[in-house]
């Protein structure tokens, strides 16, 4: 096979790959815009369904809430997960590879788990409160959501902030602590700009777990509805093209965070 030949079906196969990624995302994006409520014929453009999307009150209260429980979720298993990354670094091999392992166990298992373990865990520990006898809605709300989206995020900023603290040149570390810096003033100043951009990245992921997250959620937020739980509870009787436009939105607005995430990752590099 010759190289033009060569060239023309690696192009064609990472065409095939994107349009099978991304085909089924610019179908829903297109038939957002459509003025009939039909998913197979798209009779005409029109702006109603994003017009409906902003006075669905339902919508916008799960929206708020997975925002909000997301970014309070994501910085706090972000600051824990580095600080847990920093300190696991202070091991000794035996202990780092014994707790890595154990770090793994919750990304590994299946979410349904996860989350039934976290709904019995809090009901015992109202049990053992002696504040219910039995299984209501009380016992879950906004404190279990938040404890169950940050124990789930945690092991993900430790494997996206722990290979880049592996990288780094403890030289550097220590140069600081010989130019006069305590070692907390040394870690803010050599190893937190060191990590910022796995730090970042950690984040990120988080944030996108966190709106994303269903299975977990179900289990422990009681009568509270976060966004994938209002869609799901939506289409359980009709897929609405306001979805379409909410899914859309979501989208794009990932895309762009994640475009701008890039950008800024390359000009620091480009600093350097």
């Amino acid at each position: 096979m010759n190289k033009k030949a060569s060239s023309a079906l690696l192009r064609t196969y990472v065409i095939m790959v994107f349009g099978f990624m991304y085909l089924p995302i610019a179908v829903m994006a297109v038939f957002s815009f459509n003025q009939s409520k039909s998913r197979t014929v798209f009779t005409g453009f029109t702006l109603s369904w994003y017009k409906s999307l902003f006075t669905n009150e339902l919508i916008l209260n799960a929206l708020c809430l997975s925002l909000v429980v997301a970014l309070i979720a994501s910085v706090a298993a972000t600051v824990l997960g580095t600080l847990a990354t920093v300190g696991i670094q202070a091991m000794s091999r035996r202990s780092q590879l014994v707790i890595n392992n154990i770090s793994y166990i919750p990304v590994a298992n299946p979410e349904i788990i996860t989350g039934v373990s976290m709904m019995l865990l809090f009901v015992m520990y109202q049990g053992f409160a002696g504040k219910v006898q039995a299984l209501p809605d009380s016992v879950f709300g906004l404190p279990t959501l938040l404890i169950a989206h940050i124990t789930f995020n945690v092991p993900y900023v430790v494997f996206n902030v722990a290979p880049k603290l592996r990288q780094m040149d403890v030289r550097l570390y220590e140069a600081a602590l010989d130019l006069g810096c305590n070692p907390t003033q040394a870690f803010f100043k050599v190893v937190l700009p060191e990590l910022s951009p796995a730090i970042l990245s950690a984040f990120l992921i988080c944030l996108t777990y966190s709106i994303d997250d269903f299975i977990i959620s179900y289990f422990n937020c009681g009568t509270l509805q976060t966004l994938p739980i209002a869609i799901y509870s939506m289409t359980r009787k009709k897929v609405s093209p306001e979805i379409n436009a909410l899914s859309t939105i979501m989208f794009l607005v990932i895309l762009a965070i994640i475009l701008i995430s890039n950008a800024w990752d390359t000009r620091r590099r480009k600093r350097r």
